[in-house]
């Protein structure tokens, strides 16, 4: 072996799969120097989450072969590859709610005596590994009551307490406000001088630039090219993502707004207090501020989808309460939920139904579903939108993120909405899809729909 070869903690040849026909990988190489933080970017369905899912044991892979720590290796399950030293922090959280925080770190590594868990120790672990990510938290919380954000913090938690020599963060702070962001990028750092290797895998280009030592970049399953990071800048890696120059658009000039279509007046709830702002038909109204700061729980009440205790929502010049979201789907309202995973898709279903689902009392008589019109939406919105998959019967867990979320706004631009409230619609997409969003958000206001945007990203508000 060379002395180049020594200094990889894994390195991958020629690796393929293959889903439902699709070539998400196509012989994709890379390799991972020891005490190194390598960048992994690309857009969505470029095959980033799919070579780490193998990297974990998760998959299988049709082909190729893969070396870890000079030897070649096939995990089986995720398992192996713990047991190797390799922690994956997945995209899509895998949090079990009805389990403390305890659980969740140590699932499957708990210390017993006498067949009885030692839950002082387990607890004392637990607060160790919990203040490594800056997470001051009572270890026996479950974890449905926690946020997003602070799942996420326990999910990178949870890979620290494997002690492993490889971590894989894929998206790691999707769900993190900046101070928790700049917390995991000393926490990398940290690990770095440890002698630990990081895979980050990420959408945001700039953090990627900052923290990365090697940029490594895939385009529809296949290796595009490896760069140091003194010879990367965003423009190089854009363009080797999207394969052409990305132009950047210039902010629309303002056009001509309409009535006032919305009004929120001093509403008060859980999360929120004396709240009050107007939407205009062709009004883009954004939404700033941290996670937590009460942005998603006023935007869920005027939806229905939680209540208000004071206050008033005038809508169409009427005083309205809705109690339930679909009352308010009915009435010409449409909510993007930032939680993705678990408040807008249905992972078993097929994309078709993920699709339609808020459309299918129109596309029903007798309880028949009347295909003709089924289709007409899906051609139409996949088209729109640009939504890559193999076919409409496949469930919408085997799309990428991205595709998920282009499945999920295409079911609310189907209702045709005169308000179309979008929280977090960027979060966990890449640079060619958020530039898709901003278009299609451009062309909605253009044709007069009054659009709420919830963002934590304060360039994208602006």
């Amino acid at each position: 072996m060379s002395n180049k070869e020594n200094n990889l903690i894994i390195k991958v040849e020629e690796v393929s799969k293959h889903y439902s026909g699709l070539l998400a990988l196509d012989n994709v190489h890379i390799d991972i120097r020891y005490k190194e933080v390598h960048a992994v970017v690309g857009e969505n369905g470029a095959g980033k989450s799919t070579l780490m899912k193998i990297l974990g044991g998760i998959i299988k892979r049709d082909g190729g072969k893969i070396y870890y720590k000079g030897k070649e290796v096939n995990f089986e399950t995720p398992i192996e590859a713990i047991n190797s030293g390799i922690g994956v922090i997945h995209q899509e959280l895998s949090m079990l709610p009805h389990l403390n925080v305890i659980e969740n770190v140590f699932m499957g590594r708990m210390d017993y005596r006498f067949g009885c868990i030692l839950w002082k120790k387990m607890e004392q672990k637990t607060i160790n590994v919990l203040k490594e990510v800056g997470l001051n938290i009572d270890p026996y919380n479950l974890v449905s009551n926690l946020s997003i954000s602070q799942c996420q913090l326990i999910e990178i938690a949870k890979a620290i307490s494997m002690n492993a020599n490889l971590i894989i963060m894929d998206e790691p702070n999707s769900s993190l406000t900046k101070t928790e962001t700049e917390q995991l990028f000393k926490l990398i750092e940290t690990l770095k001088e440890r002698g630990i290797s990081i895979i980050y895998v990420s959408h945001k280009i700039e953090e990627v630039l900052k923290i990365s030592d090697r940029i490594t970049v895939l385009r529809d399953g296949k290796y595009v090219g490896t760069m140091e990071k003194g010879n990367a800048t965003e423009d190089k890696i854009v363009q080797m993502m999207v394969g052409r120059e990305l132009k950047r658009e210039a902010k629309h000039k303002g056009h001509k707004l309409g009535d006032i279509i919305l009004e929120a007046k001093n509403l008060t709830g859980e999360g929120f207090k004396d709240v009050s702002f107007t939407v205009r038909m062709g009004e883009i109204v954004g939404f700033s501020g941290l996670i937590g700061a009460g942005r998603s729980e006023v935007a869920q009440a005027i939806y229905g989808a939680r209540p208000f205790t004071a206050g008033e929502i005038i809508f169409q010049g009427q005083s309205v309460r809705f109690n339930s979201p679909f009352q308010a789907i009915k009435n010409g309202l449409a909510m993007l939920q930032e939680d993705r995973k678990r408040l807008s898709i249905f992972p078993g279903l097929a994309i078709e139904l993920n699709m339609n689902l808020a459309e299918l009392f129109n596309l029903s008589s007798y309880g028949v579903i009347n295909h003709k019109k089924v289709n007409k939406i899906l051609n139409k919105y996949t088209d729109m939108l640009n939504i890559k998959f193999t076919s409409f019967d496949n469930p919408i867990i085997s799309l990428s993120g991205g595709n998920q979320q282009k499945v999920v706004l295409a079911r609310w631009l189907a209702t045709n909405p005169k308000i179309l409230i979008l929280d977090e619609p960027t979060h966990g997409v890449d640079v060619g899809t958020k530039a898709e969003i901003y278009k299609l958000m451009h062309e909605l206001s253009l044709e007069g729909m009054g659009i709420i945007l919830i963002s934590s990203e304060l360039p994208e508000i602006l």
